[in-house]
């Protein structure tokens, strides 16, 4: 895992788009996700699990759009999660970056995940 947004709110879903999830700029540039970057999306509320792409939002917007649309509801709390290939020794330094949001998909905490030592 390269990034985590944990618990973001889904503000919109946009069944008329041609897909991907739009993702609030601020959070997107404060956990390290790309625009068009791929990203997995896990619907806390519902189970509902889904492949798609990133693409800079409004303040404060998650919108679920495309065929996404259908895998979340207004209000639902999601997690979206980036992955990389690194190699051995990358992967020993590298320290994936997960963002909580918080209200209105702000910024809430930022944690970054260390190896454990003896791994």
């Amino acid at each position: 895992m390269s990034a985590k947004i944990h618990g973001a709110s889904i503000t919109c879903a946009n069944l008329e788009y041609r897909g991907s999830l739009s993702i609030d700029t601020a959070l997107m540039k404060t956990v390290g996700i790309l625009p068009y970057e791929q990203i997995d999306v896990y619907n806390i509320d519902n189970g509902e699990r889904l492949t798609t792409y990133a693409i800079p939002g409004k303040p404060g917007e998650i919108c679920l759009n495309g065929a996404a649309a259908h895998k979340g509801e207004v209000g639902q709390r999601i997690i979206v999660a980036s992955y990389m290939w690194l190699d051995e020794n990358e992967a020993k330094t590298r320290k994936p970056r997960v963002v909580v949001a918080g209200k209105n998909n702000t910024v809430d905490e930022i944690l970054e995940c260390d190896l454990i030592q003896d791994f």
